[in-house]
């Protein structure tokens, strides 16, 4: 009922809201139109159209693309040349090979060796170059061949052409005593393969085509890494792909009728025969209840691919099986859910062919869920594939597809662009003054005609990516970001020196952009091969299939505990208990060795834990702590030993075959009065990284002596450049190996014999601290930095690092590979004209804790867990799962000689090695680490004098390990 009184109550509250809410729908109005019809840069074409973005005479001369722009004019070779392998012009490392895997005679060829064939040409062309090998056993890492055609390499890329191995199951899948599968270990199975010369990274996606000039020729392989047999190898004429449509109309399609209408076929993932990577075993997946078969409480291995399968060429293969001849159609049960406004392109191969250019680069594309996608040709329709009856082999291959052009023209820009920024260094330093005028566009007009140019090619990648991609993704908008500063340079030269440190980290952002880029991740659940008519499964992943399976992993968390690692044993007085202090990863590989190999072998059962490194001193204490602790830091046996809770290993049977295993420096910090109380697990120690373009560049070699390092300092802070040295004072990671390796270079020492007093105070210690200490103040190298990001932009040419960075700068830069590499420790030269290159090493350690009911037992486990075969085989799994950046580290000599390293890497690794020194560990040692860098501080920030520093610190070093040993009861 419409009362007045109601009437003026709605009048008296729309007064109230009336021009507040106005103003509200007004704001709302205004922002959705912005959002959905403000301008928005559809595209940026307007930028570089009309615009030659090739890059001109700037950047690299030696790429794949400058290459083939000097040789395109050059028509194709009209025929396929067979190379007659067995007739050689001149060979080395080489043998014949009679009656070799089904073969009458092959060209085996060793790792070290070359070999070099004439080939004669009617007129110039151009060909693909063709082999046909068999991976040799070795190191188990890929096979790399440098390839020179008459006398020169002929780019960038073809130093180091790789050729994949082949990698299977060691042995079938089994159960542990909790009902969780466990993966059997991945071993080769190596086969005859083929494969034509490609670009090992993938940025070019067609094979590489090489100039041969009419006349004589010369074809030389080079061994580089793994040797490897060769039955064939050929120059083969570059033939474009046909279309499906144009493929099958080659066919006689009446020799593949089909009669069973219904037929279907459900491949696992899982159950792929061969992978070209021990990495690409099956994996378990617990986030969907759409995978087959779905689990929440056990690990299922029920599916493989995952994060481990992206980089470009890795491919896994399973076998399929039709009952006749016939058409037949390919789905494939699939998931991209890493990387959003990201593709994953597939190959997919039959019988190691790629039947049609559609299946060259099948896209798989952001999704949570999983999809099943029919393979299709470009107008919508399934590809059939014509397999006779029986067996066949599906491969699907990573391929960069549209994406390699991008990132083939992101890595040439991120070069040029590391060049325009150490040339304005040059003139500005690192810290320029804002309110100084550099006047770059006078000194340096070349850089703004650069930054001019790199900011049309940046637009023109942003359009390329978003247009291939079909969204503006993150990266994108971080090349969006750099190319408006470029542009803003070029019309504001005075704002280069005022923002350079962020012009720094745009160039670092996109080199980190070209490595997520390249990554292309995908997971496999199953693959359907079916007849044209058959009714395909249907993937049920739905909200309440979701929910089912997140409520059940819900109760599942109260009964499973995932801490206990593979088969669990009730602890008894013949179960070794053992604690892990690293990741899950590296737990779950141990526990999985443990019970397929040290259990049969011995009967002793082992329980493995993964903990927290402060779990372990608590439960020491309280008498719960397990029989052994792997993964400890190098000072903790001896800690544990002075306090009477480490058992002293030296008194077993088999302890000095087990030492023998490692460098004797390794052993120096487990030594406490008289006992041995660790065993090592890893060993660390530095070499020096260097950049070859820029030593090259500058004309300046690699150092030998730190005198040579002093000698070129000023040569590459001339170009405001610098050398990174490690230092005790960085607030971040004091480092002391660069202080302890002059020190131990002049044969010094920390302490005394009886560990009870520091040398510190020594002529010895004092020369080597002072120099030390002058390379930062005498010598402004920077005290904290960041290496890997300093020497990728060339920042940092010369540098001091432990050796694992490596493996790091392999992955995290391939933008500048082939432009560095490690060398050998400067040292002191000695009165007889050797060099001393004498360095500290660290390592992580196993003990045996004093509360241990079974310590012989126990010792018979870690003399299991540090031999040879059983750290290579946990070396080899930690880089499958993890990649070649967690290369391993073992202290096990033996085992660190057959890992994945190069044989350039290995000899300098190797003769480094044999450089390093041990620290031991003493009661009140860590007073010496700290007041190291409280003297070092003092001698940096308030200019204290060197000698005084270091007499001043080492009476309250002594002081304390007399308080010390007094405590624990020494002399």
């Amino acid at each position: 009922m419409d009362t007045g009184a109601e009437r003026k109550t709605f009048k008296y509250f729309w007064n109230r809201i009336k021009v507040p809410g106005l103003f509200t729908v007004i704001i709302i109005a205004a922002i959705a139109l912005i959002v959905f019809t403000g301008k928005r840069d559809e595209n940026f074409i307007t930028k570089y159209q009309g615009a030659d973005l090739s890059g001109g005479d700037s950047g690299r001369t030696n790429t794949y693309v400058r290459y083939m722009e000097r040789w395109v004019s050059v028509p194709a070779g009209t025929r396929d040349i067979p190379i007659d392998i067995f007739s050689w012009r001149t060979a080395e490392g080489v043998s014949l090979r009679n009656s070799f895997e089904g073969e009458n005679r092959v060209l085996q060829t060793g790792e070290q060796s070359f070999v070099e064939y004439t080939v004669n040409l009617d007129r110039p062309g151009r060909y693909n170059l063709y082999i046909e090998y068999f991976p040799l056993a070795s190191r188990g890492i890929k096979i790399e061949r440098n390839l020179l055609i008459n006398g020169e390499t002929p780019f960038l890329g073809a130093e180091r052409l790789v050729f994949q191995r082949v990698w299977g199951d060691g042995g079938n899948v089994r159960f542990d005593n909790q009902g969780n599968e466990i993966r059997p270990a991945q071993v080769e199975r190596p086969r005859w393969e083929s494969a034509l010369f490609r670009d090992p990274l993938g940025y070019i996606v067609e094979p590489y085509e090489f100039y041969l000039h009419a006349g004589a020729n010369t074809i030389r392989l080079e061994g580089v890494n793994e040797p490897m047999a060769i039955r064939a190898l050929s120059l083969k004429v570059p033939v474009p792909a046909k279309s499906y449509r144009e493929y099958v109309a080659g066919i006689n399609t009446d020799r593949f009728k089909n009669t069973r209408n219904s037929f279907l076929q459900k491949v696992q993932g899982e159950q792929s025969v061969r992978r070209s990577e021990p990495s690409l075993y099956a994996i378990y997946d617990r986030s969907s209840g759409a995978t087959e078969p779905a689990s929440v409480a056990q690990i299922r291995l029920n599916m493989i691919g995952g994060q481990n399968w992206n980089l470009a060429g890795q491919w896994i293969e399973w076998e399929i099986e039709v009952p006749e001849n016939g058409m037949y159609r390919i789905s494939i049960k699939g998931r991209q859910n890493y990387n959003r406004g990201f593709v994953s392109n597939r190959a997919v191969m039959i019988d190691g062919d790629i039947i049609c250019r559609e299946l060259e680069a099948v896209p798989f594309r952001y999704d949570n869920k999983w999809k099943l996608v029919t393979l299709q040709d470009n107008n919508g329709e399934d590809i059939l594939f014509p397999l006779t009856a029986g067996k066949h082999t599906l491969r699907l291959q990573i391929s960069l597809g549209g994406m390699g052009e991008i990132l083939n023209t992101m890595e040439e820009s991120i070069f040029r662009l590391n060049s325009v920024y150490r040339k304005i260094l040059v003139l500005t330093g690192t810290e320029p003054d804002i309110y100084s005028d550099y006047r770059v566009e006078v000194v340096y007009p070349e850089v703004i005609t650069a930054m001019a140019l790199e900011s049309k090619i940046l637009y023109k990648l942003v359009d390329d990516l978003t247009a291939y991609t079909g969204e503006r993704s993150a990266e994108a908008a971080g090349m969006l970001t750099l190319a408006r500063q470029l542009e803003l340079f070029v019309r504001r030269p005075d704002k280069i020196p005022r923002t350079l440190a962020n012009f720094k980290g745009n160039i670092s952002s996109l080199g980190n952009s070209l490595i997520s880029l390249s990554q292309s991740q995908l997971d496999i659940d199953f693959i359907v091969v079916s007849a044209p008519n058959a009714e395909l499964p249907r993937i049920r992943e739905n909200f309440f299939v979701a929910a089912s399976h997140e409520f059940r992993s819900f109760m599942a968390s109260f009964f499973v505990d995932y801490n206990n690692l593979g088969d669990v044993y009730r602890k008894g007085s013949d179960v070794v208990e053992v604690w892990m202090l690293a990741g899950r990863d590296q737990s779950n590989i141990l526990k999985a060795m443990i019970d397929d190999t040290f259990t049969p072998q011995t009967g002793i059962r082992v329980n493995v834990k993964l903990v927290a490194p402060v779990a372990v001193m608590p439960a020491v204490v309280a008498g719960t702590g397990p029989d052994a602790a792997l993964t400890i830091g190098p000072g903790d046996p001896v800690n544990y030993a002075v306090r009477k809770a480490a058992v002293d290993i030296s008194k077993f049977d088999g302890y000095e075959e087990t030492i023998s295993q490692f460098n004797p420096s390794t052993m120096v910090s487990f030594y406490y009065q008289g006992g041995v109380y660790g065993l090592p697990e890893t060993q660390y120690y530095h070499v020096m990284f260097y950049r070859k373009d820029i030593f090259e560049e500058l004309e300046i070699d690699v150092p030998q002596t730190w005198d040579d390092v002093i000698s070129i300092l000023p040569i590459i802070q001339k170009n405001n450049m610098n050398v990174g040295f490690p230092s005790v004072a960085n607030t971040v990671l004091p480092d002391f190996s660069n202080f302890l390796a002059h020190l131990y270079q002049r044969k010094g020492t920390l302490y005394n014999e009886e560990g009870s007093r520091t040398k510190l105070d020594s002529e010895i210690a004092i020369e080597a601290f002072d120099l030390y200490t002058k390379f930062y103040t005498h010598y402004k190298v920077p005290v904290v930095y960041d290496f890997l990001n300093r020497f990728r932009t060339g920042e940092m040419p010369l540098a001091f690092a432990d050796y694992t960075n490596f493996n790091t700068l392999e992955v995290f830069a391939p933008e500048i590979r082939g432009l560095w590499g490690f060398a050998l420790m400067p040292g002191l030269r000695q009165s007889d004209g050797t060099i001393d290159r004498s360095i500290p090493t660290g390592t992580m350690a196993s003990m045996i804790f004093s509360n241990s009911k079974i310590p012989e037992v126990t010792w018979e486990f870690l003399k299991w867990w540090v031999s040879s075969d059983t750290q290579l085989r946990f070396g080899r799994e930690m880089e499958s799962i993890m990649g070649a950046a967690a290369r391993y580290a073992t202290a096990n000599y033996d085992a660190f000689k057959r890992l994945s390293w190069g044989s350039e890497q290995m000899t300098v690794l190797d003769a480094q090695r044999a450089w390093t020194v041990g620290t031991p560990e003493v009661p009140g040692g860590y007073f010496v680490s700290r007041h190291i860098v409280n003297a070092v501080r003092r001698i940096l920030n308030e200019g204290e004098d060197t000698r005084e520093t270091l007499l001043d610190y080492s009476l309250t070093i002594n002081d304390e390990l007399i308080k010390k040993r007094k405590e624990f009861g020494l002399e």
